[in-house]
């Protein structure tokens, strides 16, 4: 193979791996044949399965830099533009007696420059000419191919799509021109964008997950079988994990607007008490507006009693600003998300389904992805919740706790 005889374009935001992926798949040659142009010592990420992680990222030194640059038949500023790892630097391969000659390593994108998603096929082949897998460094706010309406999946999950449609979900594929009016009013407000972002999206994904214990939640449930093809059939489970980014989105949006409002934080300050607090009832008028907004007048009162939740700790850091308390760094910081509040992936709960399955659903594999403390409280409150569960079948005939969930089954959604 002669370097630079077929001309390749890199994508915005590409991998680097995927750029030599698609490289070697221009030439008609493995991918394993192209990258032994440089020297590796390390292997790339695997699924459980053994097949290689889309999101698996190489790292080059300067030398391996311009053989990339040649085979491309690009100049090396052209991809120092357009790939975010190109020239990020790993001193294991960058300096020593072998700096001058093209090395390579192995790394997670999530690492390197952030999350990875694969890229949208089609917008590939109009900008390359061949509608071959790609994987570019995408935040979540900008997973929605708008050209296309696809939701573009995280790279890194043991799954087989790229993509969900979301041509029955126009309220999905509209949210990122929703999101650009939030991402200024955060700049405006003093906020990261992506720090806004990241308290919604964490607020909302909590309320994803108990969601399925919701008897008056009809919207996601309907939104989740269109995402899936019409009906996620006996697959509810994994659509829930697959497809929960993609329909909570909208509602993401939604938040992070209200928590940037004076308003809203307004609201908060009431509801505290002010100079003079109180304890949280199931009348907060600031939980019972965010419901409002996010089109739930039933869901106030569920929000003031999660004491747990990422919001609580952001209505807490308000308040506690405004009274100019004492306390550790980023006590009075509402958009500090602690690591434990953290949404779990979809690449980690598809992980731990898997296991589930394989284990035959023994229920007590998400143990596993919780830190100790945590995992005294979940169970602790699994315990009252089948006490409480024990006590209501003595009332009320029936399983009164399969009802909620219920609601999410093909069987119980309301018509389009």
């Amino acid at each position: 193979m002669t370097a630079g005889v077929l001309r390749t374009v890199p994508l915005a935001g590409e991998l680097t791996a995927s750029l030599i992926d698609r490289v070697a798949d221009r030439y008609g040659l493995p991918a394993a044949g192209v990258l032994r142009l440089w020297t590796c010592r390390n292997s790339p990420a695997r699924h459980d399965g053994g097949g290689v992680r889309a999101d698996a990222e190489v790292v080059l030194n300067e030398a391996g830099r311009a053989v990339l640059a040649e085979l491309c038949g690009v100049q090396a500023a052209v991809l120092a533009r357009a790939l975010p790892a190109f020239t990020v630097d790993d001193p294991k391969i960058g300096t020593g007696r072998e700096a001058g000659v093209a090395q390579a390593r192995w790394r997670a994108a999530g690492a390197v420059a952030g999350p990875a998603a694969f890229g949208c096929r089609l917008c590939t082949a109009r900008r390359t000419g061949a509608a071959v897998r790609a994987a570019r460094y995408v935040p979540r706010w900008r997973r929605v191919c708008v050209r296309h309406r696809r939701w573009l999946l995280d790279a890194d999950a043991d799954q087989p799509l790229e993509h969900l449609d979301l041509r029955g979900v126009p309220e999905v594929a509209a949210a990122p021109r929703w999101w650009a009016g939030v991402a200024r009013r955060a700049v405006r407000a003093g906020v990261e964008p992506e720090q806004a972002f990241t308290m919604a999206h964490a607020v909302v994904a909590r309320w994803w997950e108990q969601a399925l214990h919701w008897e008056h939640e009809e919207i996601w449930p309907h939104r989740l079988h269109r995402l899936a093809g019409g009906n996620a059939g006996p697959r509810l489970g994994w659509w829930r994990i697959v497809g929960r980014d993609a329909a909570i989105f909208p509602e993401v949006v939604t938040v992070a607007q209200a928590l940037l409002e004076p308003e809203m934080a307004e609201l908060a300050w009431q509801a505290s008490g002010g100079t003079q607090p109180r304890a949280r009832g199931a009348d907060d008028v600031f939980c019972r507006r965010l419901g409002e907004r996010v089109g739930r007048t039933w869901l106030g009162p569920k929000l003031a009693a999660d004491y747990g939740s990422p919001l609580n700790d952001f209505t807490g850091a308000l308040v506690r600003a405004r009274r100019r308390e004492a306390g550790p760094a980023g006590w009075g910081d509402p958009w500090r998300l602690k690591r434990e509040q953290q949404p779990a992936t979809m690449a980690g709960q598809l992980r731990v389904l898997a296991a589930e399955q394989q284990s035959g659903g023994s229920g007590s594999r998400w143990r596993a992805t919780v830190d100790a403390e945590h995992r005294f409280q979940i169970e602790q409150l699994i315990s009252e919740a089948r006490e409480q569960l024990v006590q209501l079948r003595g009332v009320h005939s029936g399983t009164t706790a399969e009802w909620p969930a219920r609601c999410w089954s093909a069987s119980a959604t309301v018509p389009p």
